[in-house]
């Protein structure tokens, strides 16, 4: 059982809770970690972590209901948080599988080129730290991400830079990408704000009061 003030984070064994846990608690809030259908679909507020496979990630949701909860979660209002790969299982599929991901945002994740538009080499994965740039002042208005430093670590990227729902962009050589999107109750970021410094505590301050 939990309590009805804590923060869920979604436990399916492909997420670095450890520092997640460790952040939240110093910006002054509570977080459990679960792997109960019921307590996930009944969350007030949820993080969906995640470091690894795409695949990976979608079959264990799959194959333990996870992914029906997250569902309901998100169907009764609940404010979710997805992190890195977190963020990429909340969309259509991916490059990396065949399975399809969450649906939640309609985008395809994309795999980094090998090399620039020019030719140059682009090392893949895109590791460390980068500017993010909100992308327009009426979005950025309830986006629990503002303008910095984040720190990435990720070889695919979700291809919505342009999109309704882009709350910030970065680019990595010539690829720009949604490094966070959102609708309504839900948001998603590319970077890991829980190893971001006070950039990433000013994150989980905004996404703890909302």
């Amino acid at each position: 059982m939990t309590s009805t003030d804590e923060i869920i984070i979604a436990d399916y064994g492909m997420g670095n809770v450890g520092s997640i846990i460790n952040m939240i608690k110093r910006v002054g809030s509570r977080s459990v970690l679960s792997n109960d259908p019921a307590a996930i679909g009944n969350a007030r507020k949820l993080v969906l972590p995640g470091v690894g496979h795409f695949d990976t990630g979608m079959r264990y949701l799959q194959e333990t209901g996870l992914d029906h909860a997250l569902q309901q979660a998100r169907d009764n209002g609940a404010v979710i948080l997805g992190i890195c790969l977190g963020m990429q299982l909340m969309c259509r599929d991916s490059e990396e599988s065949d399975r399809k991901g969450l649906g939640w945002f309609d985008y395809p994740v994309r795999k980094f080129p090998n090399k620039t538009s020019t030719g140059e080499k682009l090392l893949v994965p895109h590791m460390g730290w980068n500017s993010v740039a909100v992308r327009s002042p009426v979005q950025s208005t309830n986006s629990y991400v503002k303008e910095g430093r984040f720190y990435f670590v990720h070889s695919y990227y979700v291809d919505a830079d342009n999109e309704e729902d882009c709350l910030s962009q970065t680019t990595y050589g010539d690829v720009r990408f949604a490094s966070s999107i959102g609708r309504n109750n839900v948001q998603g970021v590319q970077f890991h704000p829980e190893k971001s410094h006070k950039f990433g505590m000013a994150l989980f301050s905004r996404f703890i009061g909302d």
